[in-house]
């Protein structure tokens, strides 16, 4: 799966409970659509390494909430925005539709990995623990029903978005052995110093571009923008543009990077 196609999956699970709690459907469609905009390249390691770099930290979340308010100024309603930052980590969303977006998350991408990691040889189905396969099915669709189903179920006249007991501690437990056994050991995860190489190079290189013609030098507002504009490419874009700037030039495509011009014109370093 890609960023995108992960985001539209949210958006369909947690339409779809929302619409049979009787919840604002838009404005769950409207926090799905948002909740990763703020994700680097590579992911979560991406993500660390700017959290590492930058003063004020990094978090994607937090970003997501950035380029909708200040870098796009869209239009959101505070509950939009409230959805946004708090779609994952301990915090809880003011809003039902909000915490419904946090569950769909949670919902695709763990279903999706696993068909995702199926596919590429990296474990097989027989591999989940069996209590889990037989309380949730080994079939992604079934699986995937079943937790969309119990959320619904539990959450039925409450003030709060549930599963029950039962299927809340499979779905943690399935969650924590993908964690364990893909997440933090598989091929992509030993390929994340490579990943974090390719963002701190490029990080610095604009860093450098930026402070040879800004004319109001300021390096927290510099990081900021180079922050902003590293962190919204696609990991495609951002092996395109290390290939560019720190490979042999030969059969290179150039691209621009007025982009990141524009935010810094947007934060006074440059003219």
């Amino acid at each position: 799966r890609t960023r995108l196609t992960h985001t539209l999956e949210v958006s369909l699970v947690a339409r779809t409970i929302s619409k049979a709690l009787g919840l604002n459907e838009d404005l769950t469609e409207a926090i799905a659509m948002g909740h990763d905009l703020g994700h680097t390249p590579f992911g979560h390691s991406g993500e660390q390494l700017l959290n590492e770099i930058m003063l004020e930290g990094f978090r994607h979340n937090e970003q997501s909430v950035r380029i909708v308010k200040y870098l796009e100024k869209l239009n959101l309603t505070q509950e939009v925005i409230d959805g946004i930052l708090n779609h994952n980590g301990d915090r809880k969303a003011s809003t039902l539709e909000g915490r419904v977006v946090k569950f769909a998350d949670k919902i695709a991408y763990i279903n999706h990995d696993i068909e995702d990691t199926v596919r590429a040889g990296i474990i097989k189905e027989t591999d989940i623990p069996q209590d889990c396969r037989n309380y949730f099915s080994a079939d992604k669709t079934t699986r995937t029903n079943k937790m969309i189903y119990n959320i619904i179920e539990a959450s039925m006249d409450k003030d709060d978005i549930l599963m029950n007991e039962e299927a809340f501690h499979y779905f943690t437990k399935i969650r924590s052995w993908m964690y364990e056994n893909v997440y933090l050991t598989s091929d992509a995860k030993r390929e994340e110093d490579s990943a974090k190489r390719v963002v701190k190079k490029l990080f610095y290189y604009y860093m450098d571009k930026l402070k040879r013609v800004a004319i109001n030098w300021n390096e927290t507002t510099a990081q900021r923008c180079v922050c902003d504009y590293v962190s919204g490419m696609s990991d495609r874009y951002a092996i395109q543009k290390y290939t560019e700037f720190f490979m042999p030039k030969f059969t290179q495509k150039e691209n621009n990077d007025d982009y990141l011009f524009e935010i810094a014109k947007d934060s006074g370093l440059i003219e």
